[in-house]
C-alpha cells in the first residue's frame, strides 16, 4: 500500500509560481511510476482530471502540451517525494492537483494524494 500526501497549492496572479510537493510512504512489490494530475471544472457541475506530467520507470517525462515549457516535474527516489514546479502560471490553471502512483502505463492511476489546490487570478 502506498499512501501520497501532496501539498504546496496556493493563490497566485497569473504569471506567478508555484512549487507543489508530494511525499510518498509505504511500499508495494509492483514497479509504479510517479505522476501529478489535476481535476479542473468543465462546466458548473461537471470536472476532469487530466495528467499534467508523468516519470517514467526509464526516467522518460511526459509532459501535456497545456504546461509544456511552463512546468517541471522531479522525483527524487532516495526522499521518496515528488515535485512539480509551476512557472508562467495561468488562470487556466486553476484546479486540484494531485500526486499519482500508475502500475501501468496508460493506465488510470491507482494511489491518489488528497490534491492541493491551485488558483490563478488574471
Amino acid at each position: 500500500q502506498l499512501h501520497l500526501v501532496d501539498s504546496g497549492g496556493a493563490s497566485v496572479q497569473a504569471g506567478g509560481s508555484l512549487t507543489l510537493s508530494c511525499t510518498v510512504s509505504g511500499r508495494i512489490t509492483t514497479p509504479y511510476f510517479m505522476a501529478w494530475w489535476r481535476q479542473e471544472p468543465v462546466s458548473e457541475r461537471e470536472s476532469q482530471r487530466k495528467a499534467v506530467a508523468t516519470v517514467r520507470l526509464n526516467g522518460t517525462i511526459d509532459y501535456a502540451n497545456f504546461v509544456k515549457g511552463r512546468f517541471t516535474i522531479s522525483r527524487d527516489s532516495t526522499e521518496n517525494t515528488l515535485h512539480l514546479q509551476m512557472h508562467d502560471l495561468e488562470p487556466e490553471d486553476t484546479a486540484k492537483y494531485y500526486c499519482a502512483a500508475i502500475l501501468e502505463y496508460g493506465s488510470w492511476p491507482y494511489y491518489w494524494g488528497q490534491g492541493t489546490q491551485v488558483t490563478v487570478s488574471s
